[in-house]
């Protein structure tokens, strides 16, 4: 693993970059100072920059929230979500019913529609979360909510593979962690986020769409902060991976404020995973 002191020394090496938005280019509440003119920069050498999240809504809105964020139109090319790659999967399973799980007003366009009914736990087909329902909550608050669901032998779907995200200067839990949960208790989940196929997937094609031709693997860059999504996704896709070491991680990974290459390669090591380069941050 090569740390790097800035992304311009690698791009002659690749064609497409799939780049993680929250933890990378921003923290939830302000942009980081060096990621989107290094993407810009990215762009002006002829790359193409898809920003690659787990955000569990559709592509809509997400240019708008960048714009007032501060985040320049021309540090990117196309953007894909796990909510676009998860609505293929509940439609498919319309009209339910489901019981959903998140909170209301942010994830509306997550199930906007798609002909979905909802209904209550002992009355539906499947499970669909996108999020807790309360920044406030935890995964241990949705204990009886999973144990009867897998009574019932219910498939969950959910929208955000992450298990926290950094919201400022906090973690905050994921629809990913009661995924987690579900799963350990040995329920049925389905998810389409990284580091899932079906995003990737989705990814190439709009790679090729955008630039009129496939790009072969060797030739696209991954670049995230989140250890069993972004760099296990791109291990799973034989992607390279520029590891970005603070972002959820924060200041964990470092040492007397310098980054700290044995606590990097422990983090990666103990999720079975591996970077072709580390960065502190994107610049």
């Amino acid at each position: 693993m090569q740390t790097l002191a800035s992304l311009d020394t690698v791009l002659d090496k690749y064609d497409a970059i799939l780049c993680d938005v929250w933890g990378v280019l921003h923290n939830g509440r302000r942009l980081y100072p060096g990621a989107a003119p290094a993407l810009q920069r990215a762009r002006a050498a002829g790359k193409t920059v898809i920003l690659l999240t787990n955000v569990p809504k559709p592509r809509g809105p997400i240019p708008g929230q960048l714009d007032r964020m501060g985040c320049p139109r021309d540090a990117w090319d196309v953007i894909v979500t796990s909510g676009d790659a998860t609505r293929f999967e509940l439609r498919a399973r319309a009209p339910g019913p489901v019981f959903k799980i998140g909170p209301e007003e942010f994830d509306r366009p997550l199930w906007e529609g798609l002909g979905l009914e909802t209904t209550t736990l002992d009355q539906a087909r499947f499970v669909a979360i996108s999020g807790l329902n309360r920044e406030d909550e935890t995964p241990e608050d949705y204990a009886d909510i999973l144990a009867q669901a897998k009574a019932r032998d219910l498939e969950m779907i959910c929208a955000n593979p992450d298990i926290v995200v950094r919201v400022g200067d906090r973690l905050v839990w994921c629809a990913g962690a009661v995924a987690r949960d579900y799963s350990a208790i040995g329920g049925r989940v389905i998810m389409a986020g990284k580091p899932y196929a079906p995003i990737y997937g989705l990814a190439y094609r709009e790679l090729e769409t955008h630039i009129g031709r496939a790009i072969d693997k060797s030739r696209i860059l991954c670049i995230g902060d989140g250890v069993p999504t972004d760099v296990a996704g791109a291990n799973g896709q034989s992607l390279d991976c520029l590891f970005i070491a603070s972002g959820m991680h924060g200041e964990a990974l470092f040492s007397n404020g310098v980054l700290d290459p044995t606590k990097v390669e422990a983090a990666l090591a103990a999720e079975g995973v591996h970077a072709t380069y580390v960065m502190p941050d994107l610049a």
